[in-house]
């Protein structure tokens, strides 16, 4: 009697986790395709509806994660001492509004750069909250030995979402134009909100309220000092900076060098979820065959030789090795992302996850803006095609940095 009711209580809190976990996931993919369709309808509205420069567009990559640099640290402390549930709907709310300012302005004949810039500014803030929030709620509803799959899953879903929310974007602003689809971003934010908020409170264990800057600097050393942690933080990092040098010239690229059309430029950048989706597919199976430590400097490698693919050719071509080289590029770097963040939720004490998923995207996040606005500049300077090319060659750090690094003698990263 008393083993039948246990096995009903264990049955009932799986059943439990696991809407919990399904709650969480249908936030993140509703949000995670209206951002895809924002993605393609911003750098849009700069250069169509107020014929944004080069430096201009690098300028507004970059607001979009200079967050990062400025709050990305203590994001991990504040984190660590809000209801992660309410922090996120919070935010949540925040963003939807903030990109709900765009096609009012619009409407209203007063829209400009700046306010792209601010309204990037704000969302940027929100996504550092968000985002290191979202990633510690999830080992709370996970148990540990599905952390992997469960981590996979959520890649392959981000990869979905750019897959199909480029292409959604594309076609909406062919039909609506560029500020109005802006909207459809706006409210998957508040459908995110809604679920998020159906979901059970966490917060995360602190037995005591040290000050913010000793539980920084904590966090900040656990990583750095990480024979493992540190170096998979820093390859992140490059990658990141090239990353954000091309969100800040795909756009130019695709509509000044390439001369596609609106709706063709939603479809070439929806390649970036073909690859991303085809490498969270993999990462399972390629982790069991070679291990993740090893699937880590591989897909490096395959990153570099996607990123040179991308600006070469023109007309067809161009558009053929755009994708081609996009699919190729996120394919690697989502194996990689995805077996360092499952390590990281793995191998970090709970009360420092929040801190060191904050320590790591300060780091490796932050240099998306710096790549967005120095591939700005370059592109003022050498043009969009020579500035992708500077940005591939960049690429060749990333697996530099883990063959220099213990991981190059590890099958597994857990293994040190």
């Amino acid at each position: 009697m008393v083993s039948s009711i246990m096995e009903l209580t264990r049955e009932q809190r799986e059943s439990s986790g696991t809407r919990a976990f399904w709650t969480y996931w249908s936030a993140g993919a509703t949000s995670a395709v209206g951002s895809a369709v924002g993605a393609v309808a911003l750098p849009l509205t700069a250069l169509l509806a107020l014929d944004a420069t080069a430096f201009e567009m690098g300028v507004i990559a970059a607001a979009a994660y200079v967050a990062w640099l400025v709050i990305g640290l203590p994001a991990g402390v504040i984190t660590q001492r809000l209801p992660l549930r309410r922090l996120q709907v919070g935010m949540d709310v925040a963003r939807a509004l903030a990109v709900a300012s765009i096609p009012v302005a619009w409407w209203l004949g007063v829209l400009s750069v700046a306010q792209l810039v601010v309204v990037a500014l704000v969302t940027s803030f929100a996504n550092v909250l968000f985002d290191v929030a979202n990633s510690t709620f999830l080992p709370s509803v996970v148990p540990k030995e599905q952390l992997q799959a469960r981590n996979s899953l959520m890649s392959g879903t981000h990869a979905a979402s750019q897959l199909g929310g480029p292409s959604l974007g594309g076609v909406c602003v062919s039909l609506l134009g560029a500020v109005p689809t802006l909207l459809v971003n706006s409210a998957s934010y508040v459908v995110s909100a809604v679920l998020l908020r159906r979901l059970p409170e966490r917060h995360v264990p602190s037995p005591d309220r040290p000050p913010m800057r000793a539980m920084i600097r904590e966090g900040w050393e656990y990583v750095t000092r990480h024979p493992i942690m540190g170096p998979c933080m820093w390859d992140a990092t490059a990658t990141n900076f090239v990353c954000g040098g091309q969100m800040a010239l795909f756009a130019l690229y695709l509509v000044r060098d390439l001369d596609a059309p609106a709706a063709l430029v939603g479809f070439l950048l929806a390649a970036e979820g073909i690859g991303s989706l085809v490498g969270a597919a993999l990462v399972p199976s390629v982790v069991r065959a070679v291990g993740s430590a090893r699937a880590c400097v591989v897909a490096g490698f395959v990153s570099v030789g996607g990123a040179f693919l991308i600006p070469v050719g023109s007309g067809v071509v161009g558009y053929f090795m755009f994708a081609l080289g996009n699919v190729v590029f996120a394919g690697g770097v989502v194996v990689l992302s995805t077996c360092t963040r499952t390590y990281r939720q793995i191998a970090s004490p709970p009360e420092m996850l929040s801190r060191v998923m904050a320590t790591v995207r300060f780091v490796s996040w932050g240099a998306i803006p710096l790549g967005g606005l120095a591939a700005g500049a370059l592109a003022t300077w050498l043009g969009a095609r020579d500035a992708l090319l500077v940005l591939a060659a960049l690429t060749v750090l990333s697996p530099l940095i883990l063959l220099a690094s213990p991981v190059r003698h590890l099958r597994d990263l857990p293994d040190h």
